[in-house]
């Protein structure tokens, strides 16, 4: 089974290195990279150009924002299933994409997802919260509950049937993308336990001054497909990531740590 991976960036040099190696360094070897720069001014496009030799497309140029440039490569991949990496975003070890594979064959299923963990951007051993999707369900996205985005792979031939990222969004395009694929569509899904890839603090979304566009856009996700929401719904994930660092962060963690733990 061929796999996509799609990158795209933006003045990431201090990052992207290690979102290429992790991709090279992956065991299954059917796997086409496409990088989708937006015409970075700093060393960026330098250091994807040390690994063109690995790299099966790289397009530097002007968009329209990071789901544009998604958008841009997801029609340009032929992979049989896609997956998202962002330049900030890296696998946490190198057998991901063949446990992914080994999902889709195994189950039957038309999307996979697994876990997140954040890390801190000077220590990348260094857990800083646990980004579990184990729980999630269809009918939790009313309450902006979702699964992490850069963990899920859909076979490409979904994109085709229903759609690519709406390019209107600012910042949770991604959500409203899973609401019509798994919510409206009953795309066929499947849970992998464990946590698949690090991200780095500090995503377009996960700063403070973003909480009020997150708020606005779920609850514009949600009614644009027909389901209903409200702003105190929605909060109702506050409370979960509040939990959640209460009873799985109450000490630092390694991510070899949050690893061991989540598969007892």
């Amino acid at each position: 089974m061929k796999v996509s991976i799609i990158t795209v960036s933006f003045n990431s040099a201090d990052t992207i290195k290690d979102t290429i190696k992790s991709v090279i360094d992956q065991d299954h070897k059917n796997i086409e990279h496409i990088i989708i720069d937006g015409g970075s001014q700093d060393d960026t496009l330098q250091i994807i150009n040390k690994y063109k030799d690995k790299i099966d497309l790289i397009i530097s140029e002007p968009d329209n924002g990071i789901y544009n440039a998604m958008n841009k490569g997801i029609m340009l991949a032929t992979g049989d299933i896609i997956g998202i990496l962002n330049s900030d975003d890296f696998y946490i070890d190198n057998g991901v994409v063949s446990k992914i594979v080994s999902a889709f064959n195994s189950k039957n299923v038309e999307s996979v997802y697994s876990d997140l963990i954040y890390v801190n951007s000077s220590d990348l051993s260094k857990g800083v919260r646990l980004y579990s999707s184990e729980n999630f369900a269809p009918g939790l996205l009313p309450y902006g509950i979702m699964p992490a985005h850069p963990t899920f792979f859909v076979k490409r031939e979904i994109y085709k049937k229903y759609g690519v990222f709406k390019e209107d969004y600012k910042i949770l395009a991604d959500f409203e993308l899973i609401v019509r694929f798994l919510y409206v569509n009953r795309v066929s899904y499947y849970y992998m336990k464990g946590i698949t890839v690090k991200m780095r603090v500090g995503g377009i979304s996960t700063s403070w001054k973003s909480l009020v566009t997150n708020n606005i856009e779920m609850v514009k996700a949600c009614r644009e497909n027909g389901i209903r929401t409200n702003y105190l719904k929605i909060s109702y994930r506050y409370w979960s990531k509040m939990l959640s660092l209460l009873v799985r962060f109450n000490r630092n963690y390694t991510t070899h740590e949050v690893s061991r733990e989540d598969n007892r």
